[in-house]
C-alpha cells in the first residue's frame, strides 16, 4: 500500500512539474551602467531586473550637460520590469525587453561657475529619468551560470528633461 500510494505521488509531482527559470539569478555587469545586478523572475515570462553600481564611466565619461559638462562617474540605480522568451524555442538561449526607470547622482561642471558655493568647480546632481533595454542571455547547460548582453537607452525627465544616454552592457549571472 505505501508503495503504491509513493508511486502515485510521483506520478502527480511528475505531471505538475514543468521547466521554467530559476526564481533569483545575481550577477555583474560591465558597460553602461556597471555593477551588481539582482533579477526575480516570475512564472517564465516576467522578471524584475535591479542594478546598483556606477553610471557614466564607459560610454559618457564626459558629455555635455546643461550649461556645463558630466565628467567622472556616478552612482546609478536602474529598476526594469522585463518580458522574456526563449529564442528560436531553445531552453538555452531566451531575449527580453523591459521598460523601468534610472536614478543617478553625479558631478556637473558649469560653465558658469560664479554661481556655485565654494569648492565652487562643480555641483553633485540627481537625475530621474525613464529607460528601455533589450538583451540577449544564454544559459550555459548543465550550469547555474549564464551570459548576457543588452542595450537601451535612458532618457532624463529631471533636471534635463529629454537628455538621452545610450546604455550598452554585457554581464554574467549565478542564476541561484
Amino acid at each position: 500500500m505505501k508503495k503504491l500510494a509513493l508511486t502515485f505521488i510521483c506520478i502527480l509531482s511528475f505531471g505538475l512539474a514543468q521547466a521554467q527559470d530559476n526564481n533569483w539569478a545575481v550577477g555583474f555587469k560591465l558597460g553602461e551602467p556597471s555593477g551588481v545586478n539582482f533579477r526575480k523572475y516570475f512564472n517564465n515570462i516576467h522578471a524584475l531586473d535591479v542594478t546598483i553600481g556606477t553610471y557614466g564611466g564607459v560610454l559618457s565619461n564626459e558629455r555635455s550637460y546643461r550649461s556645463g559638462k558630466y565628467k567622472t562617474t556616478g552612482l546609478s540605480v536602474q529598476v526594469h520590469y522585463l518580458w522574456t522568451t526563449p529564442l528560436f524555442n531553445s531552453e538555452n538561449v531566451h531575449v527580453y525587453y523591459g521598460l523601468g526607470g534610472q536614478v543617478n547622482s553625479r558631478n556637473y561642471y558649469p560653465d558658469n561657475k560664479k554661481l556655485l558655493a565654494p569648492p565652487g568647480d562643480r555641483e553633485k546632481t540627481i537625475s530621474l529619468g525613464g529607460s528601455a533595454i533589450g538583451g540577449v542571455e544564454y544559459f550555459i547547460p548543465d550550469n547555474r551560470m549564464s551570459v548576457f548582453l543588452e542595450t537601451g537607452a535612458y532618457i532624463e525627465l529631471l533636471p534635463r528633461p529629454f537628455y538621452l544616454s545610450p546604455n550598452l552592457s554585457a554581464g554574467i549571472r549565478f542564476n541561484l
